[in-house]
């Protein structure tokens, strides 16, 4: 029998730093986000970056989250269950981080009879802290509990023509309502090593002005292409000009060298020059988030209007949207016919 698992990234149990501490613990302590050998994490994660962090970051939850609980958890939900209607399958849902557990997830398929699992996770391009953490884990786990179990991993999804489609018509959906001088998109930063080590020829990306254009084997796992790819059919969709859009990357770690440019630096400066009204969009996430709704639609508007901006609009992800949540169920649905 056949199921999909489909896995977003998680969220603390609630705002209060006690929720926060473990969760953050237990992200930044995946291998897959900071790279670097355990010890070193350790002392950098336990003995300096969660002395101070769960505070500030449960006080960002706090100005986020609903009285249903995370935003994230709450959306990812919503979404589930309008796909789970469309399909004829069994289906769950599972956090990377948080609960519920891909571990958890599983369990509830294989407990169905599902034999033949859709790895399903939620991020339109693959980078190493997102795709390759949630599969690592997952076959990890199927390897332990699940040994005749057989998973069929969905790849990134960035340049599907549907999810194109309903990325571009969420923003058509806004532009048409405010009056914009230029649109930004923004996607969540990586460091540029990450591009490097996913990097399948070893030689190809040197994260220039070419590399990402220029045709090559890597860019079936390259983040900062996947990106650029994502923007360039959407603005191709829509037929917004160069000059009206633009690319950064948000929500970096002090320390090492990350994709730039970079989303704050960038947007303090627009202002500056003539642009006055600014519509930003999150195409790394399918659901709003932290980065999204307290980085991006409070902090990033406080600080443009600070700089001289008027004008701000951040563009929700796709959420539980009709459209998207079809195209999630078309998916799958496909792939049960195979």
């Amino acid at each position: 029998m056949k199921g999909a698992l489909l896995v977003n990234l998680g969220s603390p149990e609630s705002p209060d730093p006690k929720d926060v501490k473990p969760y953050l613990d237990q992200f930044l302590m995946d291998r897959f986000v900071i790279d670097v050998p355990f010890l070193l994490r350790a002392l950098l994660v336990r003995g300096i970056i969660l002395r101070k962090r769960p505070e500030r970051s449960a006080a960002a939850y706090k100005k986020i989250w609903w009285d249903e609980g995370s935003p994230l958890i709450v959306l990812s939900k919503r979404m589930f269950e309008k796909v789970k209607k469309q399909v004829d399958i069994p289906m769950e849902l599972a956090m990377r981080y948080g609960q519920p557990t891909i571990l958890s997830g599983l369990q509830k398929l294989h407990d169905q009879g599902v034999t033949e699992v859709l790895l399903f996770p939620l991020y339109p391009q693959h980078a190493m802290a997102s795709t390759v953490t949630i599969e690592v884990l997952a076959e990890e786990l199927r390897a332990k509990h699940f040994p005749n179990m057989k998973f069929t991993k969905v790849p990134a999804f960035y340049n599907k023509p549907d999810y194109i489609k309903n990325l571009a018509d969420s923003i058509k959906k806004q532009l048409d309502t405010f009056d914009y001088d230029h649109l930004l998109f923004s996607y969540h930063g990586i460091p540029e090593r990450h591009i490097r080590k996913t990097d399948v020829t070893k030689s190809h990306c040197k994260i220039n002005g070419s590399c990402c254009v220029t045709p090559s084997p890597a860019h079936q796992f390259c983040y900062r292409h996947q990106c650029f790819e994502t923007t360039r059919q959407v603005v191709e969709l829509l037929g917004i000009p160069k000059e009206k859009y633009s690319e950064t990357f948000q929500s970096r770690l002090a320390g090492d060298k990350w994709l730039e440019p970079y989303t704050d630096i960038e947007i303090n400066k627009m202002p500056e020059k003539g642009i006055k009204k600014l519509v930003v969009v999150t195409p790394a996430f399918v659901a709003d988030c932290l980065e999204t709704l307290e980085e991006i639609a409070m902090e990033a508007n406080h600080q443009f209007k600070e700089h001289g901006g008027e004008e701000f609009l951040a563009i929700p992800c796709l959420n539980d949207s009709d459209d998207w949540c079809k195209t999630v169920a078309g998916w799958i649905n496909d792939w049960n016919k195979k």
